[in-house]
């Protein structure tokens, strides 16, 4: 391609539109320089804060248990044998003579009968030896024999009165031994367990079943050696069960084991239910509460407000518009709760949510209520 020469005029015109760019680029530069730099906005997060309101908060320890009579007897048979009836359930509502279980009397009934044939011999000999005493006590006052023959014939009725009287006791026994198997309640109540079942062979007094007595209910727990002392001391013990979420009712400690069991190191304790519902049954799951006396001002807290650094609980406390970590010391937990008893004050205001976005210093937009 070849290019033409430019003219004069040409010339003169690239030359003044290049003055033109230049004088443009330095004089926005000069106005650039001039200008004030923007200030740099910060991000202030708006959190959910509360102010803390602290109460004196209450000791409580709650103990699970079970609804116990408290009298329980357990009944067993006077003879062995085999059991052939059984006439109550578990739960079962019994009036005292009702008949509860009954064993094979067969052969009570044979050792009956072979003390009735004792007792007919001993009284036959009783009257043979009588006749002949009579007999001879005439002779003996006629001169016809002596008097060492007279009293062999005494000795004999003496033998056959005491053998009659043997005879008699032994058929008592047998007849009472007859009675006892069969297995009456001694007293009204519930029955609590069963330990046999138609057909097994029990000797005499192997415990065959419990009877719960009429009268008191109580709730039996186990609490550790270190809080039988706070037992003691519990101004109020509250019984709640878990089939029944409406009844609540109070109750006292009646008796402490005097030995902790060796394997859990705990004590038995029996707590005696004052009033109980008629809905209250044997058996019933139920929590035990023992309620302290006040203890130092606490505030509850939301969970979400706990900001956990290592094994360290904190919280984020709001002054002015700008947030400072702090450690507390925590109590008790609830329902999505926790209490705080040591590290805030009356009025101190917390971050609630969102803790874990926030850092020391940060200023916050916060707001929300009292707790």
């Amino acid at each position: 391609m070849q290019y033409l020469p430019k003219t004069p005029k040409q010339k003169l015109y690239y030359g003044l539109t290049a003055i033109a760019i230049a004088l443009g680029i330095a004089g926005v530069m000069v106005w650039n320089g001039h200008q004030q730099p923007k200030a740099v906005t910060e991000d202030i997060p708006a959190v959910q804060t509360a102010v803390i309101n602290t109460t004196a908060a209450t000791q409580e320890y709650t103990y699970s248990g079970e609804v116990r009579g408290r009298y329980e007897s357990q009944l067993a048979f006077q003879v062995s044998g085999k059991v052939i009836k059984r006439y109550v359930e578990r739960g079962s509502t019994v009036k005292a003579g009702d008949l509860l279980m009954k064993i094979d009397p067969k052969d009570l009934q044979q050792l009956v009968n072979s003390n009735s044939a004792q007792v007919y011999s001993a009284e036959s000999n009783l009257k043979l030896a009588e006749a002949n005493l009579k007999r001879f006590q005439q002779l003996y006052q006629h001169g016809v024999v002596s008097k060492a023959v007279l009293d062999q014939y005494q000795t004999a009725y003496d033998v056959a009165v005491a053998g009659t009287r043997q005879a008699s006791a032994q058929l008592s026994a047998g007849v009472n031994q007859l009675d006892y198997s069969s297995l009456y309640a001694d007293h009204s109540g519930v029955i609590s367990q069963i330990n046999v079942e138609a057909g097994q062979v029990v000797g005499a007094g192997q415990p065959v079943l419990t009877i719960v007595l009429d009268g008191e209910r109580e709730v039996e727990i186990s609490v550790p050696e270190n809080r039988i002392e706070e037992l003691r001391k519990s101004p109020k013990i509250q019984v709640s069960f878990w089939a029944l979420p409406n009844i609540t009712t109070e109750g006292k400690v009646r008796e402490i084991a005097p030995m902790a069991d060796p394997v859990t190191r705990t004590y038995k304790v029996r707590i005696t239910l004052l009033n109980p519902s008629p809905e209250i049954k044997l058996g019933m799951t139920a929590s035990v509460t023992l309620l302290g006396n006040e203890t130092q001002a606490a505030a509850i807290v939301p969970l979400s407000a706990i900001y956990q650094t290592g094994d360290t609980p904190c919280v984020w406390v709001v002054t002015g518009e700008t947030v400072t970590l702090r450690q507390v010391k925590t109590g008790k937990f609830g329902n999505g709760t926790v209490e705080i008893v040591s590290g805030l004050q009356q009025g101190d205001r917390i971050v609630t949510a969102g803790v874990h976005k926030l850092r020391e210093g940060q200023k916050v937009n916060p707001g929300g209520d009292t707790l």
